[in-house]
């Protein structure tokens, strides 16, 4: 549907409308010249003839004969140039374009100058061959981040489920002194919780990226939402001997279509993210809520290690770990952030990160402000 409010969508329209009209127009003027060319040589035929029967010389007759079939050759060889160039090889040159994409070549481009319905035909079948060639491209991608995921889940669960079995094997043979076995079980209780967390960030994460997780969208004001959501955290945190503070930085009420829920997971993925890289002594994490145009914007920093700058354009990604080394800390599946990316999309929002090197990382999430 058109939307008449929208000028700029009309204008497309009606042009679209009297191009189509123009092809239109241009094809019946060929279709009647096809259909009309055999009446008038028959015409001409017997014009021809009726000539003939008046003229009495034959030289001259002669003369007129040849005068005639040279017209009508000079005539039929330009109307099938004509023909050759504006229909017959734009076809052809179709054809060869179908055979290329049967071949897989959907770079293939057909060039067409004349401004008819095949010139139309040409069009399509060129929009066609793009449409299935950025088709075949993010299916490859698709195709090849599957491979990946699963490469990747297979050694992330891999580690953990050798060490429960090497570990279970162990007290089952007897080989565990007795003051070591607490030690052993709680290893193995650590291997399950982290097996289990790895399981339910895979499922979320496929739900999100499959676009069937479901959200319970609501317009919520953003500085309520935080304030309450920063003192659930600032309890949670001093347990851990982490300081938080909190800034909103908002002189009015900002609603934001939202899910709690979802938001609030978003945000314990950034705040256990710096938990994770963060010093284990000293380390303060800001919060800052603030209005930028028509958008509430979230600053969640840290002054912990910080991200080396080759690295923090892949901290996204899923499984991606700032060290490389895969999996020796348990506290991590991988997914995180990449959850926390999905999850702030889903709003309508962009999330990014700043990071300086020993001085910490930023990261900042944008959510549109409800109309």
């Amino acid at each position: 549907m058109i939307d008449l409010r929208r000028p700029e969508e009309c204008c497309d329209f009606f042009e679209k409308f009297e191009r189509h009209r123009m092809y239109h127009r241009e094809f019946h003027r060929m279709h009647k010249s096809v259909k009309y060319f055999q009446p008038f040589a028959l015409l001409f035929n017997l014009l021809i003839l009726y000539l003939l029967f008046k003229m009495a010389d034959i030289k001259g007759i002669v003369l007129f004969i040849a005068a005639l079939l040279i017209v009508r050759e000079v005539m039929q060889v330009l109307f099938l140039l004509r023909l050759q160039k504006r229909v017959f090889k734009p076809i052809e040159d179709l054809k060869n374009g179908v055979e290329e994409i049967a071949r897989g070549n959907y770079d293939v481009r057909v060039e067409c100058h004349t401004r008819n319905e095949i010139g139309l035909l040409v069009t399509s079948f060129n929009e066609m061959a793009r449409k299935l060639g950025e088709s075949e491209r993010i299916k490859s991608e698709y195709e090849e981040n599957r491979k990946a995921l699963i490469v990747n889940i297979s050694h992330d669960l891999k580690t953990p489920i050798t060490s429960l079995q090497g570990y279970v094997e162990a007290i089952l043979d007897g080989d565990v002194p007795p003051e070591n076995k607490d030690k052993y079980l709680q290893i193995i209780h650590r291997n399950i919780i982290y097996v289990n967390r790895l399981i339910d960030d895979l499922f979320l994460f496929s739900k999100l990226d499959m676009q069937k997780l479901s959200f319970q969208f609501a317009s919520v004001p953003i500085g309520a939402f935080m304030a309450d959501l920063m003192e659930e955290f600032r309890f949670e945190l001093e347990e851990r001997q982490v300081r938080l503070e909190y800034t909103d930085r908002t002189e009015q009420v900002l609603p934001v279509r939202l899910d709690g829920k979802r938001m609030h997971q978003a945000i314990r993925n950034i705040i256990s993210n710096a938990l994770k890289y963060g010093p284990e002594e000293g380390l303060v994490i800001k919060a800052v809520l603030s209005k930028q145009g028509d958008s509430a914007c979230i600053e969640l920093s840290d002054n912990g290690p910080g991200i080396p700058a080759d690295k923090l354009p892949h901290i996204f990604e899923r499984f991606y770990r700032i060290d490389n080394e895969r999996t020796k800390d348990l506290s991590s599946t991988g997914l995180g952030l990449a959850i926390a990316r999905e999850l702030v999309e889903a709003h309508g929002g962009k999330i990014t990160a700043a990071s300086e090197e020993g001085k910490g990382t930023c990261f900042t999430i944008t959510l549109p402000l409800a109309g």
